[in-house]
């Protein structure tokens, strides 16, 4: 530990010269704005900004790729909150109690909550990172295919049972996902599958354009005949940017639990904050004394996956600094920009170059505090967005659909798809068709199928690979638990309330 701590005290020399301090802030500041527009998200600000980065040293350019990274983390549940627009899958969760606190007057909570939340969970999850690197990297390693088909089906299972009521609805809306990450061309075999003669889908559909569409477009298209009418009504009076005693009595607990999680989920490679932050979701709510309440504004169900996502993305840095391989997209891309400024992240970079290492992660707990800072009186000016008009704001939050979803593969197919799934969102809205699962189905996928193949490969085709770890027997029993779970404890409440 006194190794650790020196180390640390060496990395905040580096950290906080003025050259460093000014870039984790740029940085954070315009991870959050990325964060913001519908479409971006972190891994494509990285890429667009990746050319300021070329200029400067290693350390400079990964602390400023870092602050982006968070930083998005941060801005991503701003427009998830006022216009249910999630900024990248990450804000994903965000939208389903954080929308509905701001309907029903509370975005000043939701907003500074969101900030709160992600301000401990990036803290704690810095100090996890600074002290076990190393064994969560080794216990990465453990997961083979199999582990990460098994994952996989634990987060999408989790997330088609949240709700008991309408858990044949969420397995449907799972499998429609799944169903869409199968168009373009096959991972291994390099088959056409579903592209109906269509070039562009070769590709497949980003999952960024399904989010756009179901939430931005579905919000407006459902808001449409009230907006017509009148009857959607403006705020006018805002209240202060802060959280209440009972705000932080019932939210604390549920930070701290969903923090531990969304780090490890996030140093699993390929797993990511979105289903760091959906799982984080589920098990708040399957722990909560009246699940009923999330879905309506409880604040619990915006404050523990917001702490998930970017204790997610601290974790996510972790198989790329220790062993050289990408967590996530973002870590991908700033992989890539190591590379071409001579660094080779690895099991080496902390004793070959402790100054970057070190460095890195102490301005990761000031990159932190100077976005909570920038953050909640950023959020005062932000929360002015529910007093503009809804017959001008409607429009403004359709082009700006329409202009994240062109930057994301500059196609205009993407027009196409994004107006049919807005109408299919607004019918799964009305059918009570939850969407998350749908979302999540169209992200992990891919990577699911690939893991499934690859594991039969490895195995001769033998399922005797799926049960033949640990890992993947608890895997096992945390999926038939999250749907079981929903109904046991519907069972016992009934029970209860009879013998009463």
């Amino acid at each position: 530990m006194d190794t650790i701590f020196n180390s640390l005290m060496e990395g905040f020399q580096v950290a906080l010269t003025p050259g460093h301090l000014f870039w984790v802030t740029l940085g954070g500041i315009l991870g959050t704005i990325v964060g913001m527009l519908p479409g971006l998200g972190p891994a494509t600000g990285v890429a667009v900004l990746l050319p300021l980065t070329f200029t400067m040293g290693p350390t400079a350019a990964l602390i400023t790729m870092c602050g982006i990274y968070y930083g998005a983390m941060f801005g991503g549940s701003r427009s998830s909150i006022l216009i249910n627009t999630p900024g990248d899958g990450a804000a994903l969760a965000a939208t389903f109690d954080g929308y509905p606190m701001a309907q029903n007057g509370r975005a000043e909570a939701a907003l500074a909550m969101s900030a709160i939340a992600s301000f401990i969970g990036g803290i704690i999850a810095t100090v996890f990172m600074t002290i076990l690197a190393v064994p969560v990297a080794r216990f990465a390693l453990q997961f083979g295919p199999a582990e990460y088909c098994l994952l996989m089906l634990a987060a999408l299972s989790a997330t088609a049972s949240m709700s008991k009521k309408n858990i044949v609805r969420g397995f449907i809306s799972m499998f429609l996902g799944l169903m869409i990450s199968t168009i373009g061309l096959d991972a291994q075999s390099g088959v056409k599958r579903f592209t109906f003669g269509i070039l562009e889908l070769q590709t497949g559909i980003d999952f960024l354009v399904i989010i756009i569409a179901i939430y931005a477009l579905g919000e407006v298209f459902k808001c449409f005949r009230e907006v017509h009418e009148g009857k959607k009504k403006m705020q006018t009076k805002f209240g202060k940017i802060w959280i209440t005693k009972e705000d932080w009595k019932k939210s604390w607990l549920p930070i701290l639990r969903s923090t531990p999680f969304g780090f490890l989920i996030g140093a699993l490679p390929g797993a990511g904050g979105t289903m760091a932050s959906l799982m984080a979701y589920n098990n708040e709510k399957q722990l909560a004394k009246n699940p009923d309440d999330f879905g309506k504004g409880d604040i619990v169900g915006l404050a523990a996956p917001e702490a998930a996502n970017n204790a997610a993305s601290v974790g996510a840095l972790i198989p790329m600094m220790t062993l050289g391989i990408p967590g996530s997209g973002t870590t991908a891309v700033m992989l890539g920009a190591l590379l071409m400024l001579g660094l080779q992240p690895g099991p080496l970079l902390f004793t070959q170059h402790p100054d970057i290492a070190w460095g890195l992660i102490a301005s990761m707990f000031i990159g932190n505090v100077i976005l909570a800072i920038v953050n909640i009186p950023l959020a005062g000016i932000l929360v002015r967005v529910l007093a503009i008009p809804p017959k001008i704001l409607y429009p403004i939050v359709l082009g700006l659909a329409f202009i994240g979803t062109f930057a994301i593969s500059n196609s205009v197919v993407d027009f196409y798809i994004l107006i049919i799934f807005g109408v299919v969102g607004l019918f799964m809205n009305k059918a009570g068709v939850p969407t998350a699962p749908l979302i999540l189905g169209t992200i992990v996928g891919n990577s699911m199928e690939v893991s499934f193949r690859q594991a039969l490969v490895i195995s001769d085709g033998s399922y005797g690979i799926f049960v033949g770890s640990p890992i993947a027997v608890t895997l096992i029993i945390v999926t038939i638990a999250s749907i079981v779970f929903p109904f046991l404890r519907g069972f016992i409440k009934s029970k209860k309330t009879v013998e009463a």
